[in-house]
């Protein structure tokens, strides 16, 4: 029986983990874009706080772009709503959009 409840809430735990990370890095983050590189497939973004990405304050900072079509949706000095996770090569932005 003790075998059985710890069983169970380790994998309530498990799945609370896996659960809240995926909410996390569905966070929108405000910013607004400074520099495109399509070359080299990055682009230079100022935001606000970035909580799900462990920034606590603005900041600019060079993220990587997971689909290079994404970059043709915005312009230099366009306000951007964004999502972005962090990877073992740094900070990539998984979708952008202009902001209304």
């Amino acid at each position: 029986m003790n075998r059985t409840i710890r069983i169970a809430g380790a994998a309530s735990f498990a799945l609370a983990l896996t659960l809240g990370g995926a909410l996390a890095q569905g966070e929108t983050i405000d910013g607004e874009v400074k520099k495109i590189d399509e070359g080299a497939g990055k682009i230079t973004l100022k935001h606000g706080p970035a909580r799900s990405l462990g920034m606590d304050a603005p900041m600019t900072m060079v993220y990587r772009i997971k689909d290079p079509a994404l970059l043709g949706q915005v312009k230099v000095g366009d306000k951007v709503k964004f999502e972005a996770q962090e990877g073992d090569g740094g900070y990539t932005v998984t979708g952008i959009r202009k902001a209304r």
